[in-house]
């Protein structure tokens, strides 16, 4: 799915407006008709309170054609209009009088502290102040009111984006912005939904399609891809039935160290189980007996040093090398490091101490090979392309970093996000139970062992990134966030294989 910008999505409401020959009032009322329809489908007529703040452009006239569908099927509605401007938007003042008509109520003003409202745990808020319209930080009042609402600890609803998030920068530390529990947003998801400075603010997200010009869609470049199940059937590769595992490719991965053997032992194994059709691992001589013991689907080839990588030969012609976990970075290591880069020409799958190795020996990133995936988490990105001001820079400075050296970043985090150049793709796959040790190292595998069976790099990121937190959702299903192991994720792969090819109705 595509996330556009606020401006995009403006060109794409005007180009509706000129297709389909209606009003923008008209368009109101069909994206906020489809708000009241997700209220009322969980409410259920209950006798609850219900308080809709309303701004005085068209997020506002969002809110009162919701307010007026609710008192209509006999909801207990107020509704505040935020007298922030002087200035109201043509529609708001349309839906302003079509509320005052049809309720035989007047909304009442806020337009400073005193005018507050109380509101109580138990009421039903709906936020439609700002939606995707502000441009400056909420000041004085207004931004009281915003706290307000949070420190009320009601049920906040968000139309379209929480009041005072920007939908194209991070807001301030001490920026007043509305916690919501729950946003319905239009169309497209908006990218701050899933960046970690303001996912935050946003709760659960469902998105309402409005239905906005598919031809203007379909076209528009986007700001990022979301995938979801959808997205990711698409990229799925189906076998044929005459085939033997040399056609699914060979994986070597190659990592350890005393102490570290388990991060490759959960890779190797995570190859297999996304598909890789031989395994083989190089590690020091101490990985051996727990190697072969705990995997034997896995060749295992040693160094000649026991505890660390010191010279990394081999007869194989793997098709992807997955290098760097619980590798270290000893001095030995380093110049095998280097050597390795320098004699594969195959794009490789480097993680953990590989980029810390490239982090801390810069000159190594130019034997990188072309389509390489980095697979860093947000600490192991920070040593590779320096500090960043927010999340907004930080993603400039990665698509400079990809684009100079020709290669394919994963930074893994609540939405792993997946860069290549100029595109940039955003999971929608996981839960909180995945932040724990080596679900990095099973990724890694994971994405490896399709990259293996001829998947592009950037499709076997992708989907690989997806597989796993759909994995992780399978296990936190039967073992709670607070018990899952990343040994369960790679273990439940197979489930995620199943689940990815079943339609809603589990055919």
């Amino acid at each position: 799915m595509k996330i556009l910008s606020a401006k995009q999505l403006k060109e794409a409401d005007e180009k509706t407006m000129e297709t389909e020959g209606i009003s923008s009032t008209r368009l109101m009322e069909r994206a906020a008709s489809l708000v009241f329809n997700e209220i009322h489908e969980r409410l259920e007529g209950a006798d609850i309170n219900i308080k809709i703040f309303c701004g005085i452009g068209n997020n506002g006239g969002d809110g009162l054609v919701v307010a007026r569908l609710l008192h209509k099927y006999g909801y207990r509605v107020e509704v505040y209009v935020v007298n922030y401007s002087d200035k109201r938007s043509d529609d708001f003042l349309v839906n302003y009088d079509r509320y005052k008509k049809e309720s035989n109520t007047w909304p009442e003003l806020i337009k400073r502290k005193e005018d507050f409202p109380e509101i109580s745990p138990g009421d039903f808020v709906v936020d439609a102040i700002f939606g995707i319209g502000l441009n400056r930080p909420a000041e004085g009042w207004l931004a009281e009111l915003l706290r307000h609402i949070n420190e009320s600890e009601a049920f906040c609803l968000a139309v379209d984006m929480p009041s005072g998030l920007f939908p194209d920068k991070v807001p301030a530390g001490d920026a007043a912005v509305i916690k919501a529990n729950y946003t319905l947003t239009f169309q497209t998801p908006k990218i701050v939904f899933y960046l970690p400075e303001t996912m935050g603010f946003a709760g659960e997200v469902q998105i309402l399609d409005i239905g906005l010009d598919r031809s203007f869609l379909k076209d528009v470049k986007p700001l990022a891809q979301l995938i979801g199940k959808r997205e990711a059937r698409q990229l799925y590769k189906p076998r044929n039935k005459n085939t033997h595992k040399g056609d699914y490719g060979h994986c070597l991965v190659v990592g350890g160290s005393y102490g570290k053997i388990g991060s490759i032992l959960l890779s190797s194994r995570s190859s297999l189980r996304a598909g890789a059709g031989l395994c083989s691992i190089f590690s020091p001589k101490c990985g051996y007996d727990i190697l072969q013991t705990n995997l034997p689907e896995a060749m295992v080839i040693t160094d000649e040093d026991a505890n660390e990588l010191t010279n990394i030969e081999t007869d194989l012609e793997p098709d992807v090398i997955c290098f760097g976990m619980g590798a270290g970075k000893s001095t030995k290591t380093v110049k095998a490091f280097k050597a390795l880069l320098e004699s594969t020409k195959n794009p490789m799958l480097i993680d953990a101490d590989g980029l810390n190795m490239l982090s801390e020996n810069n000159e190594l990133l130019d034997y990188l090979p072309k389509n390489s995936v980095l697979t860093p988490h947000p600490k192991e990105l920070e040593r590779l392309i320096g500090k960043w001001e927010d999340d907004f820079d930080k993603m400039k400075k990665i698509e400079d970093f990809t684009n100079k050296y020709k290669v394919i970043l994963v930074l893994k985090g609540a939405h792993t996000f997946v860069f290549s150049g100029k595109h940039t793709y955003i999971n929608n796959s996981g839960n909180a139970g995945m932040a724990t040790a080596g679900s990095g190292d099973v990724l890694s595998g994971i994405i490896a062992g399709l990259m293996s069976q001829k998947y592009e790099p950037l499709v076997g990121a992708i989907l690989g990134v997806y597989l796993h937190g759909l994995s992780g959702d399978i296990c936190a299903e039967k073992l709670g966030f607070e018990a899952m192991l990343s040994g369960d994720i790679s273990d439940k792969l197979g489930a995620a294989f199943l689940a990815l090819m079943k339609d809603e109705k589990g055919r």
